[in-house]
């Protein structure tokens, strides 16, 4: 558009149309709540993993607990950094079983990062891929052939150790 046909569509709209723009801006904000209720957004590319503090890019195994007494919510990057964290911390809180406790995991399958997909861990499947931390375990909705649940994953991750 040139310069004297913006300048006529913004005489055309008045103040009163660049008053809207911002509130347009906000709106379409409104739109973005992709995630589950009570989840805090991932930055992808800047939050770090709570336990080995490695930047969370792979949206593929990203994970979150939040609970706890002060309803502090905890970001990975893999599946495997959740386990030991969940272990290590279990003296202290009872995370699992805790109902108050949500925990979130990336569906491997997720098309995008504005369309992902948020898994119940404990409902969830996991699958042997290359992980961010090398624990090397995905969750996906479905069951699949040598597929494992959260337990069963966690108990091998736990004996490999790290």
């Amino acid at each position: 558009m040139c310069n004297v046909h913006r300048r006529y569509f913004l005489g055309r709209l008045g103040a009163g149309g660049l008053l809207l723009t911002p509130l347009a801006a906000a709106l379409s904000a409104c739109g973005k709540s992709h995630l589950p209720e009570g989840m805090a957004e991932i930055k992808w590319d800047r939050d770090t993993c709570t336990r080995c503090s490695m930047v969370i890019s792979d949206r593929r195994f990203a994970c979150q607990v939040r609970g706890g007494p002060d309803n502090t919510a905890y970001k990975f990057d893999d599946p495997g950094c959740l386990t030991f964290w969940l272990k290590e911390k279990s003296d202290k809180y009872p995370w699992l079983a805790d109902p108050g406790t949500h925990i979130w995991i990336a569906d491997f399958n997720s098309k995008s990062r504005e369309e992902m997909t948020w898994l119940d861990p404990k409902r969830a499947q996991f699958i042997t891929k290359s992980s961010p931390m090398g624990y090397n375990f995905a969750a996906v909705a479905m069951a699949m052939p040598g597929s494992l649940d959260f337990t069963d994953m966690r108990q091998h991750v736990l004996a490999k150790g790290k």
